[in-house]
Order: C-alpha cells, then sequence, then structure tokens
C-alpha cells in the first residue's frame, strides 16, 4: 500500500468525498465530536492531505496545514476494520520524512500522548478539551539537514 500524498488544491471529488467519508466515520460516528469538521482548510493549496487505502476507500489519514511558522498534523485517523496495523504509523514517519526540518504541533488526544512521543513530539502545555475530547499540545522540533 503506497502513501497518497495530494494538496488540497489537487483534490478530486471522489477524495474529498472519501477524505469526509473517514472523518466522519471516526470523529462524528465513533467518537460523538459535535463540531464541524468542514472548516475551510481542507482545499487550500497549503493543506497536504496523506493517505493509505484499499477497495473500500482511506484506512488512515491526516491531514498538514501550513501555519504561522510551522506545520500542523490533524484529523488522524484510522479506519475501525484497520486499527492495529500500524497505518497511522506509517503516515506520521511519512511526516516526518518529509517536513522534519520544520517545526511540526500537533493537537492530540491525551490519550495517544506516548504514541506520538514515539515520533519525536513532546508535551508543550496543559490538557485541555477540544470538541469534548481530552487533548493536549505537542511539538516536534526540526531535525537538521544532514
Amino acid at each position: 500500500m503506497s502513501i497518497r500524498t495530494v494538496p488540497g488544491d489537487q483534490l478530486t471529488a471522489q477524495d474529498v468525498y472519501d477524505i469526509w467519508k473517514i472523518r466522519d466515520a471516526v470523529f462524528a460516528v465513533e467518537q460523538r465530536v459535535d463540531e464541524e469538521d468542514v472548516d475551510g482548510l481542507d482545499l487550500l493549496a497549503t493543506t497536504t492531505h496523506l493517505w493509505l487505502d484499499d477497495s473500500d476507500g482511506p484506512t488512515s489519514y491526516l491531514r498538514v496545514l501550513e501555519a504561522d511558522g510551522y506545520l500542523k498534523v490533524g484529523r488522524v485517523c484510522t479506519r475501525r476494520d484497520q486499527r492495529g496495523k500500524g497505518l497511522s504509523g506509517q503516515l506520521m514517519r511519512e511526516v516526518n520524512e518529509r517536513y522534519g526540518e520544520q517545526l511540526i504541533k500537533i493537537s492530540a488526544q491525551a490519550y495517544l500522548e506516548k504514541w506520538y512521543e514515539g515520533f519525536g513530539f513532546v508535551r508543550t502545555g496543559d490538557n485541555y478539551d477540544e470538541a469534548g475530547i481530552d487533548h493536549l499540545p505537542m511539538r516536534r522540533e526540526p531535525t537538521p539537514s544532514p
């Protein structure tokens, strides 16, 4: 399975549908997030979407946003029937390989703190509520190029 990487302004209608389908299943249905997922950032040229898929659509997904002097990883999710296979880990390793020379921040669900630490992220503040779920701020410092 190869990782698809598509800038927001190059997504097809099918890509958008598939991305929102997995995000809806994970965040709205499973986690009961009651905030709107559509935030105006997905179709920007400065947003990059990364995902793995099979014949049923995306199996794991995340997006990378360009922010003010750093990148922000968000919407990390894996389809229920594909969990435990390391798919989100593949995507996070790809993020580190592609963007490792830049500062990367994430608003992590608190229970995943140790998992994100495995990709070089460290906690930078106290827990807070985001969309009814316990989160914490984390960042990964830039890795100098060799």
